[in-house]
C-alpha cells in the first residue's frame, strides 16, 4: 500500500496566475488588495503582511515599500521604522499572540538564503514552548495547525492595539 500526502492548498503556489516582476512591489503598489494578500498593516514606509507559507502560525514579515536588496543602502529612516515596526510586532505576537518568544531575520541575497532577494524583508516568526518540529529538517515538509485565515484575522484584530 502506498502513503499519499496530500495538500490541497499549495495548488494555488504550483498552478496559480504568475507575477511578472517583484511580489513585493506587487502588493506595495496594490493597496485596494489588501484583504486578499493578507496586510495586516501599511504605512508610508512599510507594509506588514502575513508570509503565504509561514513556518509556525501567526509568522509575517515587514517589508519596506522601497524596492532594494541591499540592507546596506537602505535609508536610515525607513530601517529606523522597521525596527520599531518590529518592536511592535514581538509585543503584539507576545502579548495579544500568546507566542512565547520569537525569530526574526532576515535572509539577504540568495547566498544568505532569500527565497525573493530582489527586495529585503524582515521575518516575525512566532515560537511557542514545545513547538520543536523536526519534520521541516527531515522531509522538507511543513505541518500548520491551525488555519490561516483565522490566524490573519486574529492578528489583524489586535493590530489597532499595538501599532
Amino acid at each position: 500500500m502506498e502513503d499519499i500526502l496530500y495538500a490541497p492548498w499549495r495548488d494555488e503556489y504550483v498552478a496559480g496566475e504568475k507575477l511578472e516582476g517583484c511580489v513585493f512591489c506587487h502588493i506595495s503598489q496594490n493597496a485596494e488588495k489588501d484583504e486578499s494578500f493578507h496586510i495586516l498593516h501599511r504605512d508610508e514606509y512599510c507594509f506588514v503582511v502575513m508570509n503565504k507559507y509561514p513556518y509556525t502560525p501567526g509568522h509575517f514579515m515587514i517589508i519596506p515599500h522601497l524596492h532594494t536588496d541591499k540592507l546596506e543602502e537602505l535609508e536610515s529612516e525607513i530601517w529606523l521604522h522597521m525596527s520599531e515596526l518590529a518592536q511592535k510586532s514581538v509585543r503584539l505576537l507576545k502579548e495579544g499572540f500568546g507566542a512565547h518568544g520569537v525569530n526574526i531575520g532576515m535572509n539577504l541575497g540568495a547566498a544568505g538564503g532569500a527565497g525573493i532577494a530582489e527586495h529585503i524583508h524582515m521575518h516575525l516568526v512566532p515560537r511557542f514552548n514545545r513547538d520543536t518540529n523536526f519534520i521541516t529538517s527531515i522531509a522538507d515538509t511543513r505541518v500548520y495547525s491551525t488555519d490561516f485565515h483565522r490566524i490573519y484575522k486574529k492578528i489583524k484584530s489586535l493590530i489597532p492595539k499595538y501599532f
